[in-house]
């Protein structure tokens, strides 16, 4: 049988957990919801974009595959990356490839729209996506192994549903200011406006991050698996060494397949969102900029639940919000599906409350579950050598990445995109119910209650 992780949270008082996630506000949460503002703003046009290009809907849903692609092979050469330049440097980096990529984007995909697309301009627009998803892999992880060895284990679910809560107010502000983009001149604006923000962004990593974070632990000071410092390995005990971390390793390994099996139905259902909402209002008849504002007042639910969601993992354990997110935002994406299919194409007031009354449903789902991938790829990684353990992590993390517009796109092959959507309901209500079995035995016991 596997056994629970350890845990030994270090008690810490409300004013000293404050300080704690007071001195991560520049090096990580400011950076992440502007950030995440550039990108919410851009991800709902996408599919939009790609429709007025000349890709027919199943290629649409396809063409968002190259997430997925950069989800699965992307988080060990990025942690690779973080090995040796660290979190700061690996984090700038990328930032500015943003901030080229988007400028590139605003020209070519903007003069392929008005002067009629071609070929090239739907390459290219493939081409752009994939170097945006290159670089999104290293901040992603870069920003979870820093806040991973920032966070005290007694605040940690509290630290990364925070972490998670600076996603969602970009899910809010970047639609809107996507929308206004949009209204007050073109779709492929949007560019320019993720180019300002990623650079923001970067600009605030490099002034108040910490440089070298994220780094290997020194070879000399690292822990083997029983926990015993390990300086130069001689030779007759090397052979025992290296049998210790094998078995440390797999044993890892073991307990974030078990894990990972729950939750990835859950990334697929968050994916297929900015995927399968567009789609179906574009069906429905519902335009562009009232698409972009439903993304953002359903968002506004996620941010709502932050706050609880972090101290109903720390008190609770992290069942206690895995699974209910994982169920709500099941019966969110089987509503949609079943409302689309009865609303029709007439477009009006019907086929917009057809679209959001579940974004309502599956916002207050995902809320909920704010942070909790990452909260768990923490959980089951070791203290030592974590960078490269959370590049596993995000790797069977991406496989529901690029499952979930892989589903999308066979599915509307041959059926409406309705029926994609309900696919991704039934799938994420399955894994709930898995998460609800074995989460209790897989991460650390709740935080003791206080008497």
């Amino acid at each position: 049988m596997t056994s629970r992780p350890s845990s030994a949270p270090e008690r810490l008082g409300g004013a000293d957990a404050r300080s704690v996630i007071r001195s991560l506000v520049g090096p990580v949460y400011a950076p992440t919801l502007i950030e995440a503002s550039g990108s919410n703003a851009l991800l709902p046009v996408i599919p939009l974009l790609a429709l007025a290009l000349g890709f027919s809907v199943p290629m649409t849903a396809a063409i968002t595959l190259v997430f997925g692609i950069a989800a699965v092979l992307g988080p060990i050469p990025a942690g690779r990356l973080m090995d040796r330049v660290g979190a700061q440097r690996a984090l700038v980096g990328t930032g500015v490839v943003l901030v080229i990529t988007n400028l590139v984007a605003l020209v070519v995909i903007g003069r392929g729209l008005a002067e009629g697309p071609t070929l090239v301009h739907r390459v290219m627009l493939v081409v752009l996506l994939v170097v945006m998803a290159t670089s999104s892999q290293v901040w992603a992880l870069g920003r979870q192994s820093y806040l991973g060895g920032a966070l005290p284990a007694a605040v940690r679910a509290r630290g990364m549903t925070l972490f998670g809560g600076m996603m969602r107010i970009g899910q809010v502000v970047g639609p809107l200011l996507g929308a206004g983009v949009t209204a007050l001149g073109h779709e492929s604006w949007v560019f320019a406006l993720f180019a300002v923000l990623s650079g923001a962004a970067t600009i605030m990593v490099a002034v108040f991050m910490v440089p070298g974070e994220g780094r290997r632990a020194p070879r000399a000071r690292a822990e083997t698996a029983d926990g015993r410092s390990r300086g130069a390995p001689s030779r007759p005990d090397a052979p025992r060494r290296s049998a210790a971390r094998s078995r440390l390793t797999r044993g890892v390994l073991a307990r974030m397949l078990v894990v990972g099996l729950g939750i990835t139905p859950l990334m697929m259902a968050r994916v297929n969102r900015p995927t399968i909402v567009p789609l179906l209002g574009a069906v429905l008849g519902v335009d562009a900029t009232t698409i972009s504002i439903i993304f953002g007042v359903s968002a506004v639910l996620d941010i709502a639940l932050v706050v609880p969601a972090g101290v109903l993992m720390d008190r609770f354990g992290r069942a206690a919000v895995a699974v209910p997110c994982s169920l709500i935002m099941g019966v969110g994406f089987v509503l949609m599906g079943v409302l689309a299919l009865r609303a029709g194409t007439t477009g009006g007031t019907v086929a917009v409350l057809a679209l959001l009354i579940p974004s309502l449903l599956i916002s207050l789902g995902n809320g909920l579950g704010s942070g909790i991938v990452m909260t768990l790829g923490i959980d089951v990684s070791p203290v030592h050598g974590r960078t490269t353990y959370l590049a596993w992590w995000n790797t069977m993390i991406g496989v529901g990445r690029l499952t979930a517009p892989l589903l999308v796109t066979v599915i509307t092959l041959v059926a409406p995109v309705a029926a994609a959507a309900i696919a991704s309901g039934v799938l994420c209500l399955g894994g709930g119910a898995w998460l609800a079995r074995v989460l209790p035995r897989h991460t650390p016991a709740p935080e003791p209650r206080r008497g």
